[in-house]
């Protein structure tokens, strides 16, 4: 009997899995063709091509660089007595940064002036000498030529003595330190890293229209790009004459860091003013479809859109200029672009 029952209530499971997978399938075969209705036209929005005044002013972004950055590298030996100067502390050039062991080098020094005092008075007697005819002309030549080396002597003794005190070259800050008290150097150890950001370089890249509206000495306001929205003159220092891979220009633009507010190797923006202005073709930047260098766009006819090449000119921040492949007045889709094909039916969102 038990096993009649469980007969009975499996069936019953069975017959209502089965009328809801029956269910799920007619709704889904309502919904799918619900989104056949609906993909029937793709919503897109519009702009209409323009002729208007083009404003040439544009923006470029890159990175800020010190003015001047160097590693300094040892020329002396021996082992390092005193460290003054440590990673974040500001220096000025001459102020000094290490003192390396010297009792070797004041030793030869001693030596060295030793040996040029003595030669200069052996250089006075033979002078004195060859005036009463007493030596030889050659006993003379070698005395000169004596007074002479120990004096270089004299001159590369003192010099390997001065290096082992270790001063800063340039003014700025002390990015990073390589040795510590009882550091052992030789000729060519890494010392120091030292950053001058009193002033910074902004380096960005101009295109081939915007580099022949630059000049050297312009002024341009640059911003930040993690700073708070405040503004910096900088000045085009340097414009490169040779366009890179990209057909870009190198731009470098110098910027005062009076406030101290910005370091090297943050992003920047420069805003480079043009007051020349003509009349030109115009689309919003976002309704070019594909790269500047092979641009198209969407083109709306009786609610169907047809793709169609164009050519560019001045390409602003947020216009650009259309040279061929349009006509003022014509409708050109500004977004919904990714899902269009070649004769697509849309519907203008309002």
């Amino acid at each position: 009997m038990k096993k009649v029952i469980y007969i009975i209530v499996a069936l019953v499971v069975l017959a209502a899995v089965g009328f809801k997978l029956m269910s799920n399938k007619e709704q889904m075969a309502a919904n799918a063709a619900v989104a056949d209705i609906r993909s029937d036209a793709i919503p897109v929005a519009i702009t209409e091509v323009t002729s208007d005044k083009l404003d040439k002013s544009f923006m470029a972004q890159g990175n800020f660089a010190p003015i001047q950055s160097l590693t300094l590298l040892s020329e002396t030996q021996g082992q390092v007595q005193k460290v003054y100067k440590r990673k974040g502390d500001k220096v000025k050039a001459g102020d000094l940064l290490l003192k390396v062991e010297s009792n070797t080098m004041a030793a030869d020094l001693a030596t060295a002036q030793t040996n040029a005092e003595k030669a200069k008075r052996d250089l006075e007697r033979f002078e004195n000498l060859a005036a009463g005819d007493a030596i030889t002309q050659r006993q003379l030549e070698d005395a000169r030529l004596a007074a002479k080396s120990t004096h270089a002597q004299l001159v590369a003794a003192r010099q390997r003595l001065n290096k082992t005190s270790i001063t800063a070259p340039i003014n700025g800050e002390i990015n990073e330190i390589y040795v510590e008290v009882g550091s052992y150097l030789s000729s060519g150890t890494k010392l120091y890293d030292i950053v001058n950001v009193d002033k910074l370089k902004l380096q960005v890249k101009a295109s081939e229209s915007e580099v022949l509206l630059i000049n050297k000495g312009d002024k341009v306001t640059v911003k930040a790009d993690a700073g708070a929205g405040e503004e910096y003159e900088g000045v085009v220092t340097a414009i490169a004459a040779q366009a890179d891979p990209s057909l870009k220009f190198d731009v470098e633009i110098e910027v005062k860091n009076a406030a101290d507010n910005l370091r090297a190797g943050m992003y920047g923006t420069a805003f480079f003013k043009v007051d020349a202005q003509r009349d030109a073709m115009l689309l919003p930047r976002e309704a070019i479809v594909g790269s500047i260098q092979n641009p198209s766009v969407f083109v709306v006819n009786n609610g169907v859109a047809n793709a169609r090449q164009v050519k560019v000119g001045v390409v602003t921040q947020d216009k650009v200029e259309i040279l061929e492949g349009v006509k003022p007045g014509e409708q050109v889709v500004r977004s919904g672009q990714i899902n269009l094909r070649e004769g697509t039916k849309v519907s203008v969102l309002k």
